[in-house]
């Protein structure tokens, strides 16, 4: 099977963000920019990645440490000049090459694929990833001729009606590495003193190369990032993006427009989510549960079937069995609850000593009344009761009432006269 490595270009600098981090750097949904794209590429099956950085290569590193091959750019002249950064590099090479810009953060592992099957069956030198969209502006333009693509026109350089062309460049390309190589270093720089690489579509068309397209089916995936506005835009595809691909699965959303579902979790069928709630990567919830309103359940989290988490409740690096319940004002880190508990209002897991983090286990059928601080590291066995308002800071045995709260006092007349 032919070869098929990824570059992508994250060199560039930019003003527009207002930010003391790059574009690239920005997190949506709790991934940054770059990261989206370099996983974009990797489950699209490219397993070697590189990254050409620029004085960014700091920030850029500590966001993707070593998953990928970093390559510089000392001076940012356009992306045909960053290409030309990557010939000792693309040399060793065999196959093919997917060039992406960084921040494009929405495209899908799918439409790689797409990109790269065309590229190899076709057997085209370079394969463009393209759009048709209504206000082109900002985006190079797509040039055909009998309906084959021969040229790709930059928006600075654009003249008379080319200005008024709908197919735009995407940002994703691919090439065969050879044919890359023989025309690269050949480019010359543009009127804005830029070299770019749009020009060797141009330069691989006049030898008689093959070019071939791929139009892709969302716009949304090819939007770039450049302002904070547009990070606000981007992160509301994305919500809307994840959150219709679990209730196709089975899930009720019951206000997409209010629910966060982030990266890689798993909800199954039958399982409502109410508004205004928050789940982030990793977390695994079983079938019919029930979670929310205002429920936050942090990373890496699993509910078995018929949890109930509801309101302004918190879970954090915890376990919860099948059919327990959090309902409301608690919560609940770096713990394991047993099967069919109920966890009374206002309870909390106290996990922290100042220095390390300790954990609480809860068998099954306990029931822990209501404003209960349970201070880890500490375990309770089955079929346990903690009366109400208690501070738990030693085990409490299978089948045992946990009491620890001060006996009541009156002190009569104690506020007369004040």
């Amino acid at each position: 099977m032919e070869k098929v490595i990824g570059l992508v270009m994250a060199a560039g600098t930019d003003e527009a963000m207002k930010s003391k981090k790059s574009k690239l750097a920005q997190e949506l949904y709790g991934k940054a920019v770059i990261k989206r794209v370099v996983d974009s590429l990797k489950k699209a099956g490219i397993e070697d990645i590189a990254v050409i950085v620029g004085e960014n290569k700091e920030e850029i590193h500590e966001i993707l440490k070593e998953e990928v091959t970093y390559l510089y750019q000392e001076k940012c002249l356009g992306t045909g000049h960053a290409i030309m950064q990557t010939v000792s590099y693309l040399e060793k090479q065999q196959g093919r090459v997917v060039i992406a810009n960084g921040n494009i953060p929405l495209v899908t592992p799918e439409t790689i694929e797409k990109l790269v099957q065309k590229a190899q069956k076709e057997q085209e030198a370079a394969t463009v990833l393209t759009g048709i969209i209504s206000e082109p502006t900002g985006y190079g333009r797509i040039i055909r001729q009998d309906n084959k693509i021969v040229e790709i026109i930059e928006e600075k350089e654009l003249t008379g009606a080319q200005a008024n062309l709908l197919e735009i460049n995407a940002g994703l390309y691919c090439f065969e590495i050879q044919k890359l190589l023989d025309i690269i270093g050949k480019l010359e720089k543009s009127s804005m003193g830029l070299y770019y690489l749009t020009d060797v579509i141009k330069m691989l068309s006049a030898k008689g190369e093959k070019i071939g397209g791929v139009l892709v089916e969302d716009n949304t995936e090819i939007l770039r990032l450049n302002t904070k506005v547009q990070l606000e835009m981007l992160s509301r595809i994305l919500r809307i993006r994840i959150n219709t691909m679990h209730m196709n699965n089975g899930v009720t959303i019951e206000d997409m427009n209010t629910t966060y579902i982030y990266d890689d979790v798993e909800i199954g069928i039958d399982t409502v989510i109410h508004p205004n709630t928050t789940i982030k990567s990793g977390v695994i919830i079983g079938e019919d549960c029930n979670i929310g309103p205002n429920a936050y359940i942090r990373e890496g989290c699993i509910l078995e079937n018929k949890v109930k988490v509801g309101s302004f409740v918190e879970i954090k690096k915890a376990i919860i069995r099948e059919g327990s319940k959090v309902p409301h004002l608690s919560y609940m880190g770096d713990c394991e609850i047993g099967t069919k508990c109920n966890i009374g209002c206002g309870t909390i897991t106290c996990n922290y000593d100042g220095k390390n983090k300790h954990k609480t286990k809860i068998g099954d059928n306990c029931f822990i009344g209501s404003n209960v601080n349970l201070v880890a590291p500490v375990t309770l066995g089955d079929h346990v009761l903690i009366a109400a308002g208690s501070t738990i800071t030693k085990d409490v045995p299978a089948e045992s009432l946990g009491i620890a709260r001060q006996r009541q006092e009156n002190k009569e007349e104690w506020n007369k006269g004040k």
